[in-house]
């Protein structure tokens, strides 16, 4: 098994809570240059926003939460955890490799939760 083949991750990130909409697309596109860096790219970033800890990080009791898709070289893996070590606004982080098939399930989740969203909305409109 080669390990500079391309792979499929799951990075989970928790990141400081007193961010607004503008400043987590800024350390989205942050973490954008991390991937590019080192030739990978995002495939799809779902942004679950602020929720409670179960305890406190660095004298937080919240943080907003990021769940980031991620095509890159298994060896630059180690370079990108200690990126996410470095940059202050995140408070936690979790890189997980993803088989095919639980990248596949990942997106059809996706695909699943709008059509519940547009399932939603058109049950509002008939009535």
């Amino acid at each position: 098994m080669r390990r500079n083949a391309l792979r499929t991750y799951q990075s989970a990130l928790i990141v400081k809570p007193d961010l607004d909409e503008a400043q987590v697309d800024q350390v989205l596109e942050k973490i954008t240059e991390f991937l590019a860096k080192h030739n990978g790219s995002i495939l799809k970033v779902e942004k679950w926003g602020k929720k409670r800890l179960a305890y406190r990080i660095n004298k937080s009791r919240f943080g907003y939460y990021l769940n980031i898709y991620h095509k890159t070289e298994g060896l630059h893996i180690s370079v990108l955890e200690s990126d996410y070590k470095l940059y202050d606004l995140v408070l936690k982080f979790l890189v997980i490799r993803l088989d095919d098939k639980e990248y596949e399930l990942a997106m059809k989740r996706e695909h699943k939760e709008e059509a519940e969203e547009r399932k939603g909305s058109t049950s509002k409109r008939a009535k």
